[in-house]
């Protein structure tokens, strides 16, 4: 039986499709439908994503066309069936969004039954034969991208201290990607001023050659290459997942590393990070806010089938006063965690002065461990990105 989720129906629709599919439905809230995946995800009960999102005529279908399209590019493991009056038109402008299909308003529940299934096995589908190994093949360096749910927890420290320890064990080797697009800081975490930023690379000459590229990237004396975050949350509004997908591709035919400092949640740029990354490092703080949301976040992506091979689940600012032990977490979790980084005051002031900790000689805990996390990059051979898809392996 397909997850279904309703969204925009009245009492007699939401009796309909209940009896359609034997009540196992989740009916949202009145309101507007957000245009934003991510924002759409909030909304679902427990973080599970839904087989069929099926659409009523209460929600206009600007917004639904709208959410379709992108949830078609994003998260093509979801299938939207529409209830509208199938006009020419309507057909046209569904089949466009990559709607599934369209209902009648006047539907009864044998025929919203059938289109649940018809549009239920074609999500199923999509997610067994979502980005083959084949189509991923051509990319060379190891993409990394650090993500969590929530801010605050460390994710640009974790990506310049990974960077400048990858940078040492490689030289010139690994570029680092600041995709924070609004409020990103890795220029001050590296003491960089930068001539280009994000937008510049993205857009332009540089998107379009390889070397033009390279000029726009700025170098620390480590000789780590950079590419910041833009100067204002406006100009990094420009970059779109698209955008993102391009860059790091070219990036990881010309570099061995590239590793992506992300905004927190599942942004378009951050899905697109995921998406192309051969490693993922969840990041979370050791703390019941963090733990919960890195949960979801790791549902959400399994959901998707977009946890890569390579898993790492890192633990920043651990304190043994807490309260939570790691054991607590893995089985909040339901994983290992890989590596565990103590709170330590040598952190916040690298980070003020603009000097990463890996890039001294420092003995601290807090170094000891970001080399530890280095050490799992650099001591493996390249490999091609590979994507757990199916369900018990996204769950592994």
């Amino acid at each position: 039986m397909s997850r279904v989720v309703l969204a925009g129906a009245g009492d007699d629709l939401r009796a309909r499709v209940s009896s359609a599919v034997d009540g196992d439905v989740q009916d949202l809230p009145p309101g507007r439908l957000p245009a934003d995946p991510a924002r759409f995800f909030e909304l679902l009960a427990g973080g599970e994503l839904p087989d069929v999102l099926l659409v009523g005529p209460l929600v206009p279908a600007h917004e639904v066309l709208t959410l379709a399209g992108r949830l078609d590019v994003q998260c093509p493991g979801i299938s939207v069936v529409l209830v509208a009056e199938p006009s020419p038109e309507m057909w046209q402008a569904a089949m466009r969004a990559g709607i599934r299909d369209l209902l009648a308003p006047g539907a009864d529940p044998a025929e919203i039954a059938a289109a649940v299934d018809r549009a239920g096995a074609a999500a199923a589908d999509r997610r067994r034969v979502l980005r083959p190994l084949e189509e991923t093949a051509r990319f060379t360096g190891r993409v990394i991208t650090v993500a969590s749910p929530k801010g605050g927890v460390g994710k640009t420290t974790a990506a310049t201290n990974l960077a400048i320890g990858l940078t040492a064990a490689a030289p010139q080797s690994t570029v680092l990607v600041d995709l924070d697009v609004q409020f990103g800081d890795v220029a001050y975490a590296l003491g960089l001023v930068p001539e280009y930023t994000l937008p510049d690379a993205v857009h332009g000459p540089a998107s379009e050659d390889t070397m033009v590229l390279k000029t726009f990237l700025t170098q620390h004396p480590s000789g780590l290459f950079a590419v910041c975050g833009s100067e204002s949350p406006a100009a990094g509004d420009t970059v779109t997942g698209e955008d993102v997908t391009r860059l790091l591709a070219a990036l990881s035919r010309e570099f061995r590393y590239v590793v992506v400092d992300t905004a927190p949640g599942l942004s378009e740029q951050t899905l697109a990070a995921i998406d192309r990354a051969t490693d993922v490092i969840m990041l979370s703080s050791m703390d019941v806010p963090g733990v919960r949301g890195l949960r979801k976040e790791m549902a959400v992506l399994g959901e998707l089938g977009m946890i890569p091979a390579g898993r790492h689940v890192v633990m920043n600012l651990a304190d043994p006063k807490g309260g939570l032990s790691v054991r607590d977490v893995e089985v909040a979790i339901g994983c290992g965690v890989d590596v565990v980084v103590p709170r330590s005051p040598a952190v916040p002031t690298s980070t003020n002065q603009g000097v990463p900790i890996l890039a001294g000689d420092r003995k601290d805990p807090a170094a000891k461990e970001f080399r530890r996390l280095v050490s799992r990059f650099a001591a493996t051979p390249l490999v091609k990105p590979g994507r757990y898809r199916a369900k018990h392996r996204a769950a592994s």
